[in-house]
């Protein structure tokens, strides 16, 4: 029972991660219609900033949550206006390998900076220490990743489901000119929007760098997994990249328990089934 439940409490916070990120993700195609390859590379540059932040300028963890999605939140604006604006009356093809282009080059430029033996930042001693549940020993910061990650996304499923700004973004994915025509500065709110989801990458960054070691390869190294996630949910869905992102962590660390070579396949193995039955997605509209 110790071994099951400190599986699924690992596959929680691996799902928490991928939750946010593709919401991210989700929220970037839903609006954009481009798939984000660069998302692991927004993921890695939120760690780096946080951990550059620390040792540069002493910025603490608390205003790193702050600071870095802002930071890369900003470095997508410029992005999306010198880059991708470009794009979008292409083939959605085009955007890919613009995006694959982009997280090769900021990459490697972190490689060649800072190798790929990764750098270590320090837990906020707010959260050091855990509880012990009886049945197993639970950390702060895992409990707080968990908390932190779920808030975010129900709240920018409240914000995009709820709201008039929502509506707006719900709206000019269906129809911008007609929008644009009612007044809505639909460019500034694909800007923003854009921002607003490598910012979500930013700061999932930030709540991993002091789980896992800062490093160039931190963002490839769960990209795909991410890719995958978006995929069954659904591209485009919002409540289905939390739900799916959550579900197919405690899977994952579920089949960590009785069969640990399937771990990392299970997730492409339920994406192939999905795609077979449903290619839209579980939650994906039908083309």
């Amino acid at each position: 029972m110790q071994v099951l439940m400190g599986q699924l409490l690992i596959g929680l916070i691996n799902g928490a991660f991928f939750a946010v990120m593709s919401l991210g993700l989700a929220v970037i195609f839903g609006m954009l219609n481009i798939v984000h390859f660069a998302h692991g590379a927004m993921y890695m540059l939120g760690a780096f900033a946080a951990w550059m932040g620390l040792t540069y300028l002493g910025i603490n963890y608390w205003a790193s949550l702050l600071l870095a999605p802002l930071v890369v939140g900003a470095l997508g604006v410029l992005i999306e206006r010198l880059l991708l604006s470009r794009l979008y009356k292409l083939d959605p093809l085009y955007g890919l390998l613009m995006t694959f282009g982009l997280a090769l080059l900021l990459e490697g430029l972190f490689r060649r900076f800072y190798g790929v033996s990764g750098q270590n930042y320090p837990m906020p001693p707010e959260l050091s220490g855990g509880r012990n549940l009886g049945f197993m020993f639970l950390p702060n910061y895992r409990a707080w990743v968990i908390v932190a990650s779920l808030t975010v996304c129900f709240a920018t499923w409240f914000l995009i489901e709820k709201t008039r700004l929502g509506a707006y973004l719900r709206a000019g994915t269906e129809n911008a000119k007609l929008l644009q025509a009612f007044g809505v500065n639909v460019p500034l709110l694909v800007t923003l929007t854009y921002a607003y989801g490598v910012g979500m990458a930013a700061l999932a960054g930030v709540l991993a760098a002091p789980i896992y070691q800062v490093s160039s390869m931190m963002g490839s190294n769960i990209i795909i997994f991410v890719f995958a996630v978006v995929v069954i949910g659904g591209m485009g869905s919002i409540l289905g990249s939390i739900l799916t992102g959550l579900g197919l962590g405690l899977l994952q660390g579920l089949t960590k328990v009785f069969y640990p070579e399937a771990s990392q396949a299970v997730i492409f193995l339920i994406m192939a089934l999905v795609l077979l039955v449903r290619p839209a997605g579980l939650f994906g509209k039908e083309a």
